[in-house]
């Protein structure tokens, strides 16, 4: 430790000058007092070195008493805001694909603020993600319109991959039954893992599992359970990358899993390129 913990204080002389007087000293142990002062410096030498002794003993108790106790964990609704915050605040205009097997399909993603627009080709069509505060609005455009996605609709898939309507809606981060479970690590990131349940039973999902980046408040793993308690649904990300001092999505994995084995039945990559 920096600083010694124990201070000795010289002890003045009598008045007068120094006392040259022997003095009776009584000794603790079984030989009683004796008539000079060996035995005040045998204590004085014993207790000179028990205190070194201890010196560590008392410095790692005073470590303990001053150690902060750790934070306690943020709520679940505090973890979903800052999910929420952190895919709505980026400005992005970058080309990506989903890729099952051998079928690829290219998108132009295109994210100004809370508004993320997603553009296909052939046929031609365009998703526009509105995130709100305290939901989220999933629009197709096509040449015959506007149609707001919703309702069954959420259960179809994009293109024909592992992804559905609902998923890309981020429907999930808007629930408000959510708690934490704990602290978790994905590719060595500190993340918080969190149990959701959606209001009502519009949802293909009856929960699902979260976990968050503790920094930055990225969404790093999604499991999704059907209302039979079945995993049917998962996301991971597989890598990012840094595009302009920023860390983007590179790659994610989405699995669509059989309810009643467990096995994956799909396999789909989103994937962003720069």
């Amino acid at each position: 430790m920096k600083y010694s913990l124990i201070h000795r204080a010289a002890v003045p002389p009598p008045p007068g000058g120094h006392d040259t007087k022997p003095r009776e000293v009584k000794q603790a142990g079984m030989g009683g007092a004796t008539q000079d002062g060996r035995s005040a410096v045998m204590n004085g030498n014993q207790r000179s070195s028990i205190v070194p002794f201890f010196r560590p003993f008392i410095g790692l108790l005073l470590l303990c008493a001053l150690t902060p106790v750790a934070a306690a964990a943020p709520s679940a609704t505090e973890i979903l805001s800052s999910a929420r915050q952190q895919v709505a605040q980026q400005e992005v205009e970058l080309n990506g694909q989903l890729r099952e097997n051998a079928t690829i399909v290219p998108f132009r993603l295109t994210q100004m603020g809370p508004v993320i627009r997603y553009t296909f080709s052939n046929p031609q069509e365009s998703l526009v993600l509105r995130l709100g505060e305290n939901d989220s609005r999933l629009e197709e455009i096509t040449r015959e319109g506007v149609d707001k996605i919703g309702g069954s609709e959420f259960d179809q898939k994009v293109r024909g991959t592992a992804i559905t309507y609902e998923d890309l809606a981020l429907k999930f981060i808007y629930w408000p039954d959510g708690r934490v479970l704990g602290e978790d690590y994905i590719n060595t990131r500190r993340v918080w893992k969190l149990e959701l349940r959606p209001p009502g039973r519009e949802s293909q999902y009856s929960r699902v599992f979260l976990w968050c980046e503790q920094k930055s408040g990225a969404l790093m793993r999604m499991e999704g359970f059907d209302w039979n308690g079945k995993l049917v649904r998962r996301f991971q990300v597989v890598s990012v990358q840094k595009i302009e001092g920023r860390y983007f999505l590179k790659s994610m994995r989405i699995e669509a899993l059989a309810p009643e084995s467990g096995k994956t039945q799909s396999l789909t990559y989103l994937e962003i390129k720069r």
